[in-house]
């Protein structure tokens, strides 16, 4: 009986250490984030903090980049990333459509809506992040409408992220270009008017604030924040409305570290992981945890109802088109 006590223990202590070690001992899960190299330091650090037992591995780039390095990768027959944290639902209903992402039944959603996450829920929003006008406090006009930044006056003065980097502005890209008061006109005007296409958002912020560039189109919570830092900008939603992305999280199919990237997911959308994000500056996708202070109680901002599964099919004839305007 002894001998059999001792066997029984033996392999429960070895199943154990087995499932432990399917988090902490295997090999650390690899990230691949496109939020500022700031941001994903801290929520890094914050899930670390919560597990102690797990590393990870970050590649931090720009969506479209990310996309790109991926398609690499899966040509090569050798995908690194366990879990995602990019921009999008547009990019994650495109690796969702080739199969790439795991079903995540079991992830904790109590109070996030369900229009956050996928339905079958391979990924999920981690917070709401909406795109507007940046100008410089000493710039010549003061922008309220999206059509304004196509006027005469914007000539020369106007920089925007480029969608072949950025999940936002592709998101912003495909959404408009589907838009008949906006459309490809608004584009075109936009080229005629010398704007420039910059490499991501920080590059737009970076330009305004300094006054090489008097206006951007810019996400919200980097305008914000640097604002509240004394950083001469203002930012505007515009009342015809703003686009919004996500930024949801993801599992890979490939993944080599399930349990890990599990637990990171569940960090994402605990309220640990909400409150981070609050933090940091970001409107979260649990909404019980709190607006950012920039976002006053009672103000809304509207939100344009663009079709994401519309722009999935359009997305990359969009950025071809938009390179062919812009420049690569």
């Amino acid at each position: 009986m002894k001998t059999l006590f001792t066997t029984l223990l033996s392999s429960q202590i070895v199943l154990a250490a087995t499932l432990f070690s399917g988090v902490a001992g295997a090999e650390p899960p690899t990230l691949y984030t496109s939020q500022p190299e700031a941001d994903a330091a801290r929520t890094v650090d914050a899930f670390k903090k919560a597990h102690p037992g797990i590393d990870v591995t970050i590649y931090r780039s720009g969506t479209s980049d990310i996309l790109t390095k991926m398609a690499a990768e899966f040509a090569a027959g050798s995908p690194q990333p366990d879990v995602l944290l990019i921009a999008d639902a547009v990019s994650m209903e495109l690796l969702k459509k080739d199969d790439r992402l795991m079903p995540y039944p079991e992830a904790k959603l109590d109070g996030i809506e369900a229009d956050a996450y996928d339905a079958d829920k391979t990924y999920f929003g981690s917070k709401l992040i909406t795109t507007g006008i940046v100008y410089n406090t000493a710039a010549a006009q003061k922008p309220e409408h999206w059509a304004d930044l196509a006027k005469p006056a914007y000539a020369d003065g106007l920089v925007m992220p480029s969608p072949l980097y950025s999940g936002a502005a592709a998101y912003l890209l495909s959404g408009f270009a589907g838009q008949a008061d906006l459309g490809w006109d608004f584009f075109e005007k936009l080229k005629t008017n010398s704007t420039v296409s910059v490499r991501g958002n920080g590059a737009v912020l970076k330009s305004v604030a300094s006054g090489e560039k008097p206006y951007g189109i810019l996400v919200d919570f980097m305008a914000m924040n640097a604002k509240k830092k004394g950083s001469p900008v203002e930012f505007v939603f515009p009342s015809e409305g703003v686009p919004a992305v996500t930024e949801p999280v993801a599992i890979m199919k490939t993944a080599r570290n399930v349990q890990g990237a599990k637990a990171f997911v569940d960090f994402i959308l605990s309220d640990e992981g909400q409150k981070l994000a609050l933090d940091m500056g970001y409107l979260p996708a649990r909404a019980s945890v709190g607006r950012p202070d920039w976002l006053p109680e009672g103000v809304k901002v509207k939100v344009m109802p663009f079709d994401t599964k519309a722009i999935v099919a359009r997305t990359e004839a969009d950025k071809a088109k938009f390179s062919q305007l812009f420049g690569g």
